[in-house]
């Protein structure tokens, strides 16, 4: 296959002026219900993968006829569907990888993403109609690497996470490519996440879908003679996880994200639960919609930031993209904020003078009062005026994996996610 000529690269003494256009923002889908509070809440497009050959084999994925559907459901609310194919492949995968390949094209799946330039070759080959956009696996960290991929038919790339947005502006303003950066979710401790810990340590392979997460235990140290005593690696009283990284959190510098140029905003956490995903995806795109609305005259509302701190995660962060030095550095003392057993659940179906037949997920009480996310809304209270069972028998309360109905102060929709306030 012939191979275009790489496109030249000058870089002028001074960025040119750039107008931002509104960025896709971009969901994780883990598995089906993912998929469909994604798209419940906003998302432009998501990014799923099959049963192998992604980097997150533990996330449930999708089988090939599920696939299928995904691609159709997501098409039919206008959302985009990205399939992930970015393990660093072996020698004996290449007829599996190929098949694969070939299921995504049936598919008709919007892009595929790739880290290796193997898997670019045969994407190529087996579905040329299909564009290519290339992992954070890659680590893309300057125009003329952008400029490589392109040449090789890459159509986007996910910059790598070290970048500043300086950084990330001046690629978005000196390439043609479509770009892509992560603004919330967990981090890596690794270099773009090429971390070998986890398959030295447990033989599970995490540029192979399968991390042990060995960065977030907790560490000492052990002297040769005195095997069974253990001694603190700092003197720090915040503790030992040296390699426990937080996680990032963009919500409050927006319109710098969206001033980059970047085409996409990419959330992680292909392995939260929904609670997560509803809350994060409605949140930024309440942001993303009120900054395009008015650019102006926009500011960050503060409610944005308490309710993703109310969602289980690590300590918040800036990453690298702002140059602060504590945004890096880890997460010593393994701190976690957020309230863990506030999901109560999903609502299933709506029916008459506002009972809800709900998903039950954690306990709920007769007399707690529920805070329920609705797209597009803010976040709306209420008491519970009536609790049944699925039979309509009045209970004080229901547990974890089954369902009740619940009687509300309004008439939420299917998909809506409850919390306990």
């Amino acid at each position: 296959m012939a191979i275009p000529p790489m496109p030249e690269t000058q870089t002028p003494a001074v960025d040119p002026p750039l107008v931002p256009e509104k960025p896709e923002l971009l969901a994780p889908a883990g598995n089906f219900e993912k998929l469909e509070i994604a798209i419940h809440y906003g998302a432009d497009a998501v990014y799923l993968a099959g049963k192998d050959f992604s980097l997150r084999n533990y996330s449930g994925n999708f089988t090939e006829e599920q696939l299928m559907q995904a691609v159709s459901l997501a098409h039919a609310n206008n959302v985009k569907v990205y399939v992930a194919c970015n393990v660093y492949s072996r020698n004996e995968e290449a007829e599996e990888i190929s098949r694969f390949l070939a299921t995504i094209g049936r598919a008709k799946a919007d892009a595929v993403i790739v880290s290796d330039p193997g898997i670019i070759r045969l994407a190529r080959q087996i579905i040329p109609g299909v564009p290519i956009h290339l992992s954070t696996q890659a680590n893309t960290t300057n125009c003329n690497s952008a400029l490589f991929w392109q040449s090789v038919g890459v159509k986007r790339v996910n910059l790598a996470r070290e970048l500043s947005l300086q950084e990330v502006t001046h690629i978005c303003r000196h390439t043609t490519m479509e770009t892509e950066i992560f603004v919330h979710g967990a981090m890596c401790i690794s270099y773009s996440g090429r971390c070998l810990l986890s398959t030295f340590l447990t033989h599970r392979d995490s540029n192979r879908g399968l991390c042990s997460h060995p960065c977030r235990w907790r560490y000492a140290l052990v002297e040769e003679l005195r095997p069974d005593e253990f001694y603190p690696i700092t003197e720090d009283p915040r503790g030992t996880y040296v390699f426990n990284s937080k996680d990032l959190c963009m919500i409050q510098h927006l319109p710098e994200l969206i001033q980059t140029g970047v085409t996409s905003l990419k959330i992680e956490g292909r392995m939260k639960g929904i609670h997560y995903l509803a809350t994060v995806v409605k949140t930024y795109r309440d942001a993303i919609d009120t900054f395009v609305a008015d650019p102006e005259n926009y500011t960050t509302n503060p409610q944005w930031l308490k309710d993703l701190s109310l969602v289980y995660h690590r300590e918040f962060g800036t990453g690298f993209y702002l140059g602060e030095p504590g945004a890096v550095a880890p997460n010593y003392a393994d701190i976690h904020q957020g309230q863990i057993h506030r999901f109560i659940g999903k609502i299933l179906t709506c029916q008459d003078h506002n009972h809800h037949l709900v998903e039950i997920r954690n306990k709920i009480r007769r007399t707690d009062s529920v805070a329920v996310l609705s797209p597009g809304v803010p976040i709306r209270n209420s008491d519970i005026s009536g609790l049944y069972d699925p039979d309509g028998n009045a209970i004080d309360q229901a547990q974890p994996n089954t369902k009740a109905i619940l009687k509300l102060a309004h008439r939420f929709s299917i998909h809506d996610i409850i919390c306990k306030v």
